[in-house]
């Protein structure tokens, strides 16, 4: 297993899904973590998880993406209590149905500035830190960034700039020593769809359908994308850089019959 130890690592969205199931991880092996999310009881949960599994106790810091000063706090706060910063987990996300008949500008730029703006300006911050430490970042994307889908457009536009985002980035902080990558999962369970606006008998059909829709014959689980994002987050992979890796159960290669 990728050790971290003492390895200072923030985590976006760790409050659920993918980025608490990554932030437990990370820290049961050694990392130091910063966790970031909106609801302040789901983050304490996730912070609890991080002792059970072992790790050291997290900052837990309560914020909005979309707020410029909160996003400012998150790379200041984690300088006050360790002094730098060595991986950052861009996670946070959110999901809007919708075609483009009937996507309100609103939605779209919910999606975008969530899914694109807020991870720019946190990379923005944390580059300088990273360049110092020979840290890395991970983005969170998604299949939809690399295949298209009907009917959640601004979620497909919002992962497709997240990739080019990753691999600009990937090249332009290269000669400092810092690696840059993505996991793109695919149908993963989460509260995402959810949130984004599906009722539990339709998320239940969708995931269903999803047996279909990839190779695999199933959906994935959120410990299998933590693993994945440790890895590329590790030295184990020192030699990966711009790179977006399916999570996906083989959905990315798969074409109608």
């Amino acid at each position: 297993m990728p050790s971290f130890k003492q390895k200072v690592i923030i985590v976006t969205g760790a409050s659920s899904g993918i980025g608490a199931s990554a932030a437990v991880h990370l820290a049961s092996l050694g990392g130091l973590l910063t966790i970031v999310g909106r609801n302040v009881e789901k983050l304490q949960e996730t912070a609890e998880k991080i002792l059970a599994a072992g790790g050291s106790s997290a900052l837990q810091l309560q914020a909005d993406m979309n707020n410029e000063a909160d996003v400012e706090r998150i790379i200041a706060a984690t300088l006050a209590k360790h002094g730098r910063i060595d991986v950052l987990v861009n996670n946070a996300g959110i999901i809007e149905i919708g075609t483009i008949e009937n996507t309100s500008l609103a939605q779209y730029d919910r999606v975008m500035n969530t899914n694109v703006r807020a991870i720019y300006q946190l990379t923005m911050l944390a580059a300088p830190e990273l360049v110092k430490t020979k840290g890395n970042i991970v983005n969170v994307s998604s299949v939809n960034g690399i295949r298209s889908f009907p009917g959640v457009l601004a979620y497909n536009l919002s992962k497709a700039a997240v990739d080019q985002f990753t691999r600009s980035v990937a090249l332009e902080l290269a000669p400092k020593g810092v690696r840059v990558n993505s996991v793109n999962p695919g149908v993963i369970v989460t509260n995402i769809h959810k949130r984004g606006g599906m009722d539990e008998a339709t998320y239940q059909n969708f995931l269903e359908h999803s047996k279909t829709t990839h190779a695999l014959g199933r959906t994935g689980d959120v410990k299998e994308v933590a693993a994945a994002i440790a890895f590329l987050a590790s030295d184990e992979a020192s030699f990966t850089t711009g790179v977006s890796l399916p999570v996906d159960g083989g959905r990315h290669a798969m074409c109608p019959r």
